[in-house]
C-alpha cells in the first residue's frame, strides 16, 4: 500500500487546525524545507511561529529554539503539547534529572521541537548532546536582540554563533523578530552568518490596534476610568519605575479591580505566581515595568495602556503589540507628559553599560539610545497619523490617514504661526543657545519666576515677546519647530535649545510655518475615552453574533474556563475566542463538522470536541438556526479570513479616499446652515465605511481655501477667520459661537447652496 505523503498542509491542518497559511508563512516555510537559512521579521500576532514550527515537524531531525525567556518557552511547549506535538524545554526552572532526560528523550526522536536559554548553549552536558544529535535547525527567536543596536540587546545570544560553529555539521538558521530597522536587519544577518537567506518582512502595520497618545492631567484617574468602563477585559498597564507599578497596583486594587502586578523588586516566586494569575485570567489586569511581556502568548488582551512614555518606539511597538494577538480589535493608549522625557533621560544616564564594549561604542550606543527617544517625543506629540509615523519609522510607506489612531478620528485647523516662530528665533539667539526650553518660554512670556530673575531675562529686548500665548502653547510651537528641524536639543541632561543651520536660513526666507491644532469643539470629544471612538472604527468577530449567538459564546466560554481550570492551562489553549465564534457559526453537532471550525486540529478535537458539540447540542435542542448577522458568506470571510487579507480568493483592497456615489449624494439631509464640522459629520454618514475612509472638517475647509472662498489668520491663539467676496456669493458667511469656556467668536457657516456646491465637489460619479 504506497505511504501517504506528508505536505505542510496535512501538518497545518492537523496540528493547528488552518486550511490556509497567512501571509509570508509560505514564503520562508518552502525556503526553509529547500535547506535555506531564512530571517522573517513579522509583527505580533502574526504567526512566527509556526514558520519553523511546521518544517520542523518535517525534517529529519530536531530543531532547537533559541529562546530569551522561560515563559515564553513554557508557553510555546505547552501550546505544541495541546496541539499533540512532543516538544520540551531545557532551562534553569529544571532539575539536572529533567534535563538529562529531555535531551536523551530528543536524542531518541521523541521530541522534534526542544527550546532553551541562549546560556544553556555553553554548558558540557549541552554540547556533549548537539555533537552527537542529528540538529537539522536551529531558530533564533527574538533575533534583535543578538544586535548591539536593537532595541534589547542580550550578550547572552553571541554564545549562538559560537554553538553553531562547534556542530559537526552546520544546521539551517532561522531566525525571527517582530521589530527590526534596517541597521539591526543588517546586523542581524551578519552576526548570525546566515547563508543567502531568504529575507522576509511582512509589514509592520497590525490594522486591528487603535494608537492614541492622550495627556490627561490626572493620570490615575483616567486609568481607573478606562479599567472600570473595560471591566470585563484583561489589559496590561506599563510604567516605567517600580514604585509607579506599585502606586498603580495598588489604587486599582483599593477600587477593587482584580489586579496584579510584576517587576524586578519582587521575588521569582512572586513574579511566578503574579504572571500565571494574568494568563489564567485570575486577574485580567497586569501593572508592570517592560521586564513584562517579552513571549507572553496570552491572545485575548483587549488593551495596553503606557503610564510613562517609553525610551524607544521599538520597546513601545513590541509592548503594545501585545494586545490584540487574536486579531481582534484592540487598544494601545500612551499617556504622555513633558515629565516622561526627563525620566527617561534620567534612567539611560544610569544605563549600566556592557563592559565588552570599547569607549567608543559605548558612547555610540548612548547618542543612539538619546535618538530613539527624541523620535519616540515626537511621537507624542506629532498631530499626524500615529500609525504613519510608526511605520515610517520602521522603514516602511503608510497612508497618510489611517483613520484608526486618535490624531485621524481629532479634527484639526492649521494655524499660522509664523510670527511667533520668528520671536521663539531671535530669543533663542539672543539668550546665547544656554538655556532649555522651560526658560525660553518663560522668557517669552515676561514670566517673574525666581530662576528667570537669577538669568536677567529681563533685560532682553524678548521678554514678553509672547506675553499673549501661554507657556504650553509656545513650547507646542517650539517642538512644531523641532519636528520641521528648525530648532534642536542637545542630546544630554541639559537639553539646551539651539537653532540648526536650516533655521538660520529659514529666517532669511519668507516660508510659513503652521501648527495643526486641535479644534475646541472636537477636542473635547476625542478626548473622551478612545474606547467610545474606536469602536467605531473597528468590529470584534463577535460582533457578527446576534443575542443568541452571544448566548451560545459566553456558554462556550465558560465551559473553556472550566476545561482550563481542570487541566492547569491557561485558557486561549484550549480555544480562541475566534474559534469559539467560528463554533457558533457554524454550529457543528459532530466530530467531522467540528473539525471544520477554524482553530480546531485532530488533537484539540479528541480531546475536547465532543465536550463543545454536546453544549452546542443542548443550547439548540439539535436544531441549526442562524445565530449571527448577515450572510453566511460574509460571515466565513470575516472569521477565516481575516487572516490572511483575502476574501472569496482576492487581496482585500484598502479604502478609497472619501467620495459619494450619485445615489448617497441625493440623500445629503440640507439644512438652513451647517458649520463645516457638522457638513463632515452628515458625509460620513453617507459613506460606506467598509471601502470608504472618513472626511475630515479640515479637508473640507482646506478645500474651500483652495477655491478662494475663505482664509484664515492666526491671532494669538485663536484663528481668525474671513470669507471672501467669492466666498459670499457661494453661500458663506460669519456667524458668533461660543466657545466651551464662554468666549465669543466668529466661525463660518454654509448655507444650502454651500452645502450643496461641497457635496457636489465629493460626488465622483455625477453623471450616474
Amino acid at each position: 500500500m504506497e505511504q501517504k505523503t506528508i505536505t505542510k498542509y496535512n501538518i497545518l491542518e492537523k496540528y493547528f487546525g488552518y486550511k490556509s497559511f497567512r501571509k509570508g508563512q509560505e514564503t520562508l516555510i518552502d525556503a526553509i524545507l529547500s535547506g535555506q537559512d531564512v530571517l522573517g521579521i513579522m509583527p505580533t500576532g502574526a504567526g512566527k511561529s509556526i514558520c519553523y514550527q511546521v518544517p520542523a515537524l518535517m525534517l529529519p531531525g530536531i530543531t532547537v529554539v533559541i529562546s530569551p525567556l522561560i515563559s515564553l518557552m513554557k508557553d510555546q511547549v505547552s501550546a505544541l503539547n495541546q496541539a499533540g506535538i512532543h516538544a520540551a524545554y531545557i532551562n534553569s526552572s529544571l532539575t539536572e534529572n529533567q534535563i538529562a532526560k529531555a535531551m536523551q528523550y530528543a536524542a531518541e526522536g521523541r521530541y522534534k521541537i526542544i527550546y532553551v536559554a541562549p546560556e544553556r548553549l555553553e554548558t558540557q552536558e549541552f554540547v556533549n548532546f548537539a555533537e552527537h544529535a542529528n540538529i537539522s535547525m536551529v531558530t533564533v527567536d527574538e533575533a534583535h536582540c543578538i544586535s548591539q543596536w536593537g532595541q534589547d540587546f542580550r550578550p547572552s545570544y553571541l554564545k549562538i554563533v559560537q554553538f553553531i560553529k562547534i556542530l559537526p555539521k552546520r544546521p539551517i538558521i532561522s531566525a525571527f523578530t517582530a521589530t527590526a530597522t534596517e541597521v539591526v536587519k543588517e546586523d542581524i544577518q551578519c552576526v548570525l552568518g546566515l547563508c543567502n537567506p531568504e529575507v522576509l518582512a511582512t509589514g509592520f502595520n497590525r490594522e486591528n490596534l487603535y494608537f492614541a497618545v492622550e495627556m490627561p492631567k490626572k493620570k490615575d484617574a483616567y486609568i481607573l476610568d478606562y479599567v472600570t468602563e473595560h471591566s470585563s477585559e484583561s489589559g496590561i498597564i506599563y510604567c516605567s519605575t517600580r514604585k509607579n507599578v506599585d502606586a498603580v497596583c495598588d489604587k486599582l486594587s483599593k477600587e477593587g479591580v482584580a489586579v496584579t502586578k510584576y517587576h524586578a523588586g519582587l521575588s521569582n516566586g512572586e513574579r511566578q505566581q503574579n504572571q500565571e494569575d494574568f494568563i489564567y485570567d485570575r486577574c485580567p489586569v497586569m501593572v508592570a515595568t517592560n521586564a513584562f511581556g517579552m513571549g507572553i502568548d496570552k491572545s485575548n488582551v483587549r488593551y495596553v495602556i503606557h503610564y510613562n512614555m517609553p525610551q524607544s518606539m521599538e520597546n513601545y511597538y513590541q509592548e503594545a503589540g501585545r494586545a490584540g494577538r487574536d486579531g481582534e480589535p484592540s487598544e494601545c493608549i500612551l499617556l504622555y507628559s513633558a515629565q516622561d522625557v526627563m525620566i527617561n533621560r534620567f534612567l539611560l544616564e544610569n544605563k549600566e553599560q556592557n563592559t565588552e564594549f570599547t569607549p567608543e561604542e559605548r558612547k555610540a550606543i548612548r547618542e543612539r539610545d538619546e535618538e530613539r527617544l527624541s523620535m519616540m517625543t515626537r511621537y507624542c506629540t506629532t498631530k499626524n497619523c500615529l500609525r504613519e509615523y510608526i511605520l515610517r519609522y520602521f522603514g516602511e510607506q503608510g497612508e497618510k490617514e489611517c483613520g484608526n489612531c486618535s490624531n485621524c478620528q481629532k479634527e484639526f485647523e492649521e494655524l499660522d504661526v509664523t510670527k511667533e516662530a520668528r520671536k521663539i528665533i531671535e530669543c533663542v539667539l539672543e539668550l546665547r543657545q544656554r538655556y532649555g526650553i522651560n526658560v525660553i518660554a518663560g522668557t517669552l512670556r515676561g514670566d517673574n519666576r525666581a530662576k528667570l530673575r537669577e538669568y536677567h531675562v529681563a533685560d532682553y529686548s524678548s521678554f514678553g515677546a509672547l506675553k499673549e500665548l501661554t507657556e504650553p502653547a509656545i513650547k507646542e510651537i517650539m517642538e512644531q519647530m523641532m519636528a520641521e528641524q528648525l530648532l534642536f536639543r542637545t542630546n544630554d541632561k541639559y537639553a539646551l535649545v539651539k537653532v540648526t543651520r536650516l533655521g538660520r536660513e529659514w529666517m532669511e526666507g519668507e516660508s510659513r510655518i503652521l501648527l495643526k491644532k486641535a479644534k475646541e469643539d472636537n477636542f473635547a470629544k476625542a478626548s473622551l475615552n478612545s474606547s467610545q471612538t474606536s469602536a467605531k472604527t473597528k468590529q470584534r468577530k463577535s460582533d457578527i453574533l446576534n443575542s443568541r449567538g452571544l448566548e451560545l459564546f459566553d456558554l462556550l466560554r465558560e465551559l473553556r474556563t472550566t476545561i482550563a481550570r481542570e487541566e492547569n492551562i491557561p485558557p486561549y489553549l484550549v480555544f480562541s475566542d475566534k474559534t469559539l465564534v467560528d463554533m457558533c457559526v457554524k454550529l457543528p453537532f459532530t466530530k467531522e463538522e467540528i473539525l471544520s471550525v477554524s482553530g480546531v486540529g485532530e488533537n484539540k478535537s479528541k480531546k475536547y470536541g465532543e465536550r463543545f458539540t454536546n453544549q452546542i447540542l443542548t443550547f439548540t435542542n439539535g436544531e441549526k438556526e442562524k445565530l449571527y448577522f448577515g450572510e453566511v458568506e460574509e460571515v466565513l470571510n470575516s472569521t477565516e479570513h481575516s487572516r490572511t487579507g483575502k476574501e472569496n480568493g482576492k487581496t482585500k483592497n484598502a479604502k478609497q479616499d472619501f467620495s459619494l456615489t450619485a445615489q448617497q449624494a441625493i440623500e445629503f439631509p440640507y439644512e438652513e446652515k451647517y458649520l463645516v464640522t457638522e457638513i463632515a459629520e452628515q458625509l460620513n454618514r453617507l459613506r460606506d465605511p467598509n471601502t470608504t475612509k472618513k472626511i475630515t472638517g479640515a479637508e473640507i475647509f482646506r478645500f474651500i481655501m483652495s477655491e478662494e472662498l475663505a482664509s484664515q489668520t492666526f491671532y494669538g491663539r485663536m484663528p481668525k477667520k474671513e470669507v471672501s467676496e467669492k466666498g459670499v456669493l457661494a453661500g458663506l458667511f460669519l456667524g458668533p459661537r461660543i466657545s466651551k469656556t464662554g468666549t465669543e467668536y466668529q466661525d463660518i457657516y454654509y448655507n444650502e447652496q454651500a452645502q450643496s456646491m461641497i457635496v457636489e465637489h465629493y460626488t465622483r460619479d455625477k453623471n450616474s
